[in-house]
């Protein structure tokens, strides 16, 4: 399964220079926040393929304006032929209750929340955010500080894969697209990659 993965800035290869051609082979798109409305209604419109999405922190405008045709996957675990995908928005709070922003007590908090919904699909395979995980190829400064409760996530499930995005490519020369954290591939989505997602494997349900 092919998955195309977006965030953070509208790809002019895709989306000025758009060929069917470009995406015919793609099975599912996910985005990780910070891009238009409009931008992700363009690609499950052609594309004809689910298009999942979690907020990013600019992403104030989905409240009046969500992405038409599109899943909001935020707080749920979204399965897709076979392959369960959690779904965290939001980054760091740097503006005192701002829409979108999360400190990590609170970001701790949504992660109990989903506690039966882990326990009923036997935890996931991917992991959708829009913030990176802390220490992993995130910044030091506040608003671009990852959440240690990715890691914690990582550690009990072993996903296959965590996409995020929020961390550009031009913000430090330490920008990586992929990186590992023990059985887990990571992504950062900034602009778009797509990733190849192997046959779904059944795994056991870890304590909750």
């Amino acid at each position: 399964m092919k998955i195309l993965v977006l965030a953070d800035q509208k790809s002019k290869y895709l989306y000025d220079f758009y060929e069917p051609d470009k995406l015919k082979d793609i099975d599912l798109i996910i985005s990780c926040g910070d891009l238009s409305p409009v931008y992700l209604s363009f690609f499950v419109t052609l594309c004809n393929v689910p298009l999942l999405y979690v907020r990013g922190n600019h992403d104030t405008r989905y409240e009046q304006t969500p992405p038409e045709g599109c899943i909001c996957i935020e707080d749920d675990i979204y399965v897709h032929e076979g392959v369960r995908i959690l779904g965290l928005g939001g980054s760091m709070e740097y503006i005192p209750k701002a829409s979108n922003q999360y400190s990590e007590f609170k970001m701790r908090r949504r992660v109990r929340k989903l506690k039966f919904k882990l326990w009923k699909k036997g935890g996931f395979d991917i992991l959708v955010t829009h913030a990176p995980a802390r220490e992993i190829n995130d910044l030091e400064d506040l608003p671009h500080r990852g959440f240690e409760v990715f890691r914690d996530l990582m550690e009990k499930y072993e996903p296959k894969f965590f996409f995020h995005g929020h961390v550009h490519a031009n913000y430090s020369r330490k920008f990586k697209r992929i990186d590992t954290y023990g059985k887990t591939t990571i992504v950062n989505a900034f602009e778009y990659y797509i990733v190849e997602y192997p046959s779904a494997e059944k795994k056991g349900r870890p304590s909750a």
